[in-house]
């Protein structure tokens, strides 16, 4: 019986311990919550009574000349109506699909310029830091700013057309920003040039995490540049990559600044964007409940952008895991 006993005491007082080790850490995440529930509440106030505000106003006729304050809104109450509107519109279609285009052409574009100079980065050179920090300065100047920079390099008697008339040898006067044809294929440039740094930064950042070892050993072994990226390089940077894309595309979904400075969306509506098409129909047509409607149409794409490449990382997480 007192072998019984014996044994049976370190087992009991190793169970009371482990007893009140889940209570005082119990304890500690209650308190963390109550310290932190003031915050919650007032950020998960500061994101959804907006949106429900969105909503609210979408399914209404509303304007600010209604004369009527955004609380009665119900009695101009039209259901779905804007959202049939919405699906029945061409000037939004016509705006997606250049949001779209802009999307296709600069994202890609930005994205292998970006890998190419981190590759080239990952070396060292003479002059590496002053390179460094000179290819970052066009991400660094306000977008308006760029934007009306390029508004002036891409005027008919810009240095653009300077440049072009000095190497074709003949006068170039193209009016880049007039022409429906020119005015996107200049917007997307000067994206290009503002926007492929911070696609250099966030790949530069996931290559030099890769364990230099490897690389090392695969040289050791013969294996070319071409080689290492392709079975070392790329597979470790997958889910930067994927930030680096998502991250890009939302943005240029938002496209404005830059964009409305050069061009403001014309000639006509040739550059008018989902942003652009948006800041019209709002400041200039007041119809705000269709603009409730079209913005919660965007916030519901961008979210499956976003939801999409978090659904990747996970699934890579997982596979890095097993």
């Amino acid at each position: 019986m007192s072998n019984v006993d014996d044994t049976a005491k370190p087992v009991a007082s190793g169970t009371v311990e482990k007893t009140d080790s889940h209570f005082h850490a119990y304890g500690k995440n209650r308190l963390g919550l109550y310290l932190t529930l003031p915050a919650q509440i007032l950020v998960l106030f500061i994101a959804l009574f907006p949106l429900l505000m969105q909503l609210y106003i979408s399914l209404t006729d509303w304007t600010p000349l209604t004369g009527v304050r955004w609380p009665q809104a119900y009695q101009l109450w039209s259901g779905l109506a804007n959202y049939a509107d919405l699906l029945d519109d061409d000037r939004f279609y016509g705006a997606l699909w250049r949001t779209f285009f802009i999307i296709i052409v600069a994202v890609p574009i930005e994205f292998f310029l970006g890998l190419a100079m981190a590759l080239l980065f990952m070396d060292e050179f003479p002059a590496k830091r002053l390179f460094y920090s000179a290819l970052l300065v066009p991400m660094m100047i306000v977008p308006a700013v760029a934007g009306y920079m390029f508004f002036l390099l891409f005027q008919s008697g810009g240095p653009i057309n300077q440049l072009l008339s000095l190497a074709l040898g003949t006068k170039v006067a193209i009016s880049w920003l007039s022409d429906p044809d020119l005015a996107l294929a200049a917007v997307i440039i000067s994206d290009i040039w503002q926007w492929t740094p911070l696609m250099f930064l966030i790949l530069l950042a996931g290559l030099l995490g890769v364990p230099s070892e490897q690389l090392k050993a695969a040289t050791l072994l013969g294996a070319s540049p071409w080689q290492r990226f392709l079975t070392i390089l790329l597979p470790k940077i997958k889910a930067i990559m994927v930030i680096a894309l998502a991250i890009r595309t939302i943005e240029l979904f938002k496209i404005f600044d830059t964009l409305y400075i050069m061009t403001a969306g014309g000639p006509g509506v040739a550059t008018e964007t989902i942003s652009v098409f948006i800041f019209k129909i709002t400041t200039q047509e007041l119809v705000w409940g269709y603009v409730a409607a079209l913005a919660l149409l965007i916030l519901f794409t961008l979210s499956v952008i976003a939801g999409l490449a978090m659904y990747f990382l996970q699934r890579k997480k997982r596979e890095v895991a097993a």
